[in-house]
């Protein structure tokens, strides 16, 4: 049974690997309900080692899982239908593949005129359509990796999957205010077709650089840690057993770092006495910071620059994350729950709802965990579900399932 907000909402997520999958896993954290749909043979990411296993079973949490032939006709009749009973279509195919199938856009609201209907691609309207991409493609395209990196080094990609998580949670707030503005004309509001891509992500992630390269002619450029137009900003400092980060660029913080410090007269020197003189002097501000902060450990600073009201964070490695307190205290890292075996953790959503609380969380389904289930909601009698496992219109496991939907 879900809970949340969504309680209600049916969700047919035909996406693959990471960015579709992750739109109808933030639906599901928030109570809806998403069949994933996938060939009879499962997604591509299955079949991609232990990356792949990670993806399916991070984006894919609490789905119900349908196995499908779109190429047969009682395949794609199984996918008409599940559209149809719809609020919410999100795929992201290649341009053109769902059109092809017959579930295109345009196909899916004559089926169905009240759905939502997003569309991911990777580099957006006009785009060759033959182009593949994912989110490596979209970080070096965007300039994102131009300017990550230090500067005498190649350039580096963020070491995770930034823009497909990005464009996630952009494409399930377009859908969740185009389900908010079809639900305020009741029965007689229409869906829409959203689209977007993970080129149009990734520069919009980049706003404030963009801006000020309008805005001052200079193109930004790799830099290594701290920001090149400020400074002290996401600074990395290394004390005795570790790391911290810093940042206290405005003419207040300096002064309040300085104080802090116990060097006031810092905020006068003439190395450090405006944002300018500390970008030209950068490695002097951090060997200053660094000896002044010495003997703490990294903790230790943290708490302490905190106390005065000073931005800071421990660099810290996975395994510290999930063993620190901050982790334990937000509930960051629950398990699924599974009556057999494959439970697993997995990062919380990052939202808690007043009124609701979080529930238990299943994990990714199996190819075809829930075909029959999920057909039997659609109408098929059981007969007509035999004949479609039959012909390899859609698979299933071997025991049956119960109804979810």
């Amino acid at each position: 049974m879900t809970s949340g907000p969504l309680q209600g909402v049916r969700v047919a997520d035909f996406g693959q690997f990471i960015a579709g999958p992750a739109v109808g896993q933030i639906l599901a954290d928030m109570g809806a309900v998403v069949v994933k749909v996938e060939p009879v043979g499962g997604e591509a990411a299955r079949d991609a080692g232990a990356l792949g296993d990670a993806m399916v079973a991070t984006n894919n949490r609490d789905k119900l899982g349908l196995a499908v032939d779109l190429r047969q006709p009682a395949g794609l009749e199984v996918g008409r239908r599940l559209v149809a009973a719809s609020d919410v279509v999100i795929q992201n195919m290649r341009p053109g593949a769902m059109d092809r199938l017959g579930l295109g856009p345009a196909q899916s609201l004559e089926l169905n005129p009240r759905v939502v209907y997003l569309s991911i691609t990777a580099f957006g309207a006009g785009a060759d359509p033959r182009r593949a991409g994912l989110d490596i493609a979209a970080q070096a395209e965007s300039g994102m990796m131009s300017v990550t990196g230090d500067a005498d080094r190649e350039p580096q990609r963020v070491g995770f999957a930034v823009v497909d998580q990005a464009t996630a949670y952009a494409g399930a707030m377009a859908v969740l205010a185009a389900l908010y503005r079809r639900d305020k004309h009741g029965e007689g509001g229409r869906g829409t077709v959203i689209d977007t891509s993970l080129l149009e992500v990734a520069l919009h992630m980049q706003g404030s650089a963009w801006v000020q390269m309008f805005a001052t002619g200079s193109e930004p450029v790799r830099k290594g840690n701290g920001y090149p137009s400020a400074a002290p900003a996401a600074e990395v400092i290394t004390l005795t057993g570790g790391q911290i980060v810093v940042s206290a660029y405005t003419p207040a913080h300096w002064a309040r770092l300085c104080e802090a410090l116990e060097r006031p007269e810092m905020v006068a020197d003439p190395r450090f006495a405006t944002n300018d003189a500390r970008i030209a002097n950068r490695e002097a501000m951090r060997c200053f910071i660094a000896e002044a902060l010495n003997p703490r450990g990294p903790a230790e600073a943290v708490e302490f620059l905190s106390g005065q009201g000073i931005v800071a964070g421990a660099i810290r490695s996975y395994r510290e994350v999930v063993d620190g307190p901050d982790a334990a205290r937000l509930g960051s890292f629950p398990s699924t729950t599974t009556e057999s075996s494959g439970g697993y953790r997995y990062p919380a959503p990052p939202y808690h709802f007043g009124g609701y609380a979080r529930p238990e969380s299943r994990p990714a389904p199996g190819v075809g965990e829930h075909t029959r289930s999920v057909l039997a909601d659609l109408g098929y009698p059981p007969d007509d579900i035999g004949r479609l496992l039959e012909q390899g219109a859609v698979s299933a496991w071997s025991t049956p399932d119960t109804p979810s939907m």
